[in-house]
């Protein structure tokens, strides 16, 4: 089978038309319509973006779309495998250098960790040192009474007289004292605590005044547990409305069914049903307006620029 772009040359010299009125007729740019004629498919943007401009080439010129595409996979694969090859090996690179740079930060914590601990148990065993020096400094209590036990043992050696015991004279024995058996008026108010104050009632509050206070509602007041659902019940359907500003390629997986591609001329709208999710692939994220059951979506992304496996839930995007 000959190549697509190969394809298209031949129908489009047979119909006598120009490479310039195709790309005004299809609204895709001269350079890439030469490329897609040549086959050099690295100079087209995206994948999905040559796709797209297979359709529209194909429409242009009255051929069946579904065998151009044909033709394009069959001219195009292996190019296209290669940079995905590339791209899967760029991937693995950067993967690759993140696990290196945690592992990294990880043995940096653990030093880290290792120096803290050691610098603690240094200072501790320090502190412990210095506390067993003070307490060796200091002298025993025997030791400072030591030299009054030698004096007072050697008192006597030294002809010192020690004074006689003091013996106390005789006395009568005490008599009893006369405890009163009430005690007194004075002693008994005294032991006795004073009564309670009675309790200070509040002033009512008047209807004006409670009026005039503010009312406060934290995080367990009114709105508290407050919960928004989806743009779409548990039951029904999902909605996907695609408004196209711009030329897009878009291609919408339903659910998990197969993909189903579009190529949206400017002012062209497209609807989609599903029953949970949609994944969207769009050539030109700034050339689309989304709504998801009615509600309107935020922007994929600027204009030219291809964003891929965009998944679209009940709880929006």
């Amino acid at each position: 089978m000959e190549s697509v772009g190969e394809f298209f040359r031949q129908v489009r010299e047979t119909k006598g038309l120009t490479v310039d009125e195709v790309a005004s007729k299809t609204r895709i740019r001269t350079d890439f319509v030469k490329a897609l004629e040549e086959g050099n498919f690295a100079k087209l943007p995206d994948q999905v973006f040559a796709r797209g401009f297979v359709r529209s080439y194909a429409r242009s010129l009255g051929l069946d779309e579904e065998d151009a595409i044909h033709r394009f996979v069959q001219s195009a694969g292996a190019f296209y495998e290669k940079q995905g090859e590339r791209e899967r090996l760029r991937q693995r690179q950067v993967e690759e250098e993140r696990r290196r740079k945690a592992n990294r930060k990880a043995v940096g914590i653990a030093i880290a960790v290792a120096i803290a601990t050691l610098v603690f148990l240094l200072s501790r065993e320090q502190s412990s040192t210095l506390v067993r020096r003070s307490g060796s400094d200091q002298p025993s209590p025997s030791k400072k009474s030591a030299p009054f036990a030698k004096d007072t043992r050697e008192a006597p050696r030294q002809g010192l007289e020690l004074p006689p015991p003091i013996v106390p004279p005789a006395t009568k024995p005490a008599e009893p004292v006369a405890v009163p058996s009430k005690p007194s008026q004075e002693k008994v108010a005294a032991a006795v605590p004073p009564p309670p104050a009675p309790p200070v009632k509040p002033a009512p509050v008047q209807p004006e005044q409670m009026a005039a206070q503010p009312s406060f509602s934290g995080s367990d007041g009114p709105l508290a547990g407050l919960s928004v659902d989806g743009p779409a019940g548990p039951d029904g359907p999902l909605v996907l409305d695609l408004d196209a500003t711009e030329l897009s390629w878009v291609v919408v997986q339903v659910d998990s069914g197969s993909p189903q591609e579009a190529l949206l001329r400017p002012g062209q709208k497209a609807q989609w049903k599903a029953q949970d999710q949609f994944t969207v692939t769009l050539g030109n994220a700034g050339g689309v307006r989304a709504e998801l059951n009615g509600k309107p979506q935020k922007p994929f992304g600027p204009s030219g620029k291809v964003v891929r496996d965009v998944v679209l839930k009940r709880s929006g995007l």
